[in-house]
């Protein structure tokens, strides 16, 4: 390529360097940045009159049917029953205002029974602690693909 050529080309795609730059740098630092967060529990309240609600007939969805965790990062499960009569989750009753902290010390797949669900059945799947630079980068991203940030 002549350098008359070369010089058009640089002047015409002058974006393209820095926005590379920036671009490898992001998935660098997703890559090899280690995951921190504020807290390793991961709430969820059941609301006021929930069973209300449920006993006039509507369906009512409050939690979602899965829950992920990740081991190291939000690693414990937290419930938090804000309604009027009791719940149930697993073997666990929780009786108005009472709060349940379940930890996991694996990653799996678990399955609980759930009265805040209508069909009265939770997941929860624990993920291991994304360690190496792919593996974060993968974490990161599907994050951000599940709380919809990037739409």
């Amino acid at each position: 390529m002549s350098a008359t050529r070369l010089s058009g080309y640089l002047r015409r795609n002058r974006l393209l360097l820095p926005l590379a730059v920036v671009a490898i740098g992001t998935i660098g630092w997703a890559a090899l940045t280690p995951i921190r967060t504020e807290s390793r529990d991961r709430l969820f309240e059941i609301p006021k009159g929930t069973w209300a609600r449920r006993m006039a007939g509507n369906k009512v969805e409050i939690l979602p049917a899965e829950i992920r965790l990740t081991l190291g990062v939000r690693d414990i499960l937290v419930l938090k029953n804000l309604d009027d009569v009791p719940q149930v989750f697993g073997s666990i009753l929780m009786m108005p205002g009472q709060s349940f902290r379940l930890p996991f010390a694996m990653a799996a797949s678990y399955q609980f029974s759930c009265s805040a669900h209508l069909s009265g059945q939770m997941s929860i799947i624990v993920e291991p602690n994304p360690l190496s630079p792919w593996a974060r980068l993968n974490w990161r991203a599907a994050n951000l693909w599940r709380s919809g940030a990037w739409k």
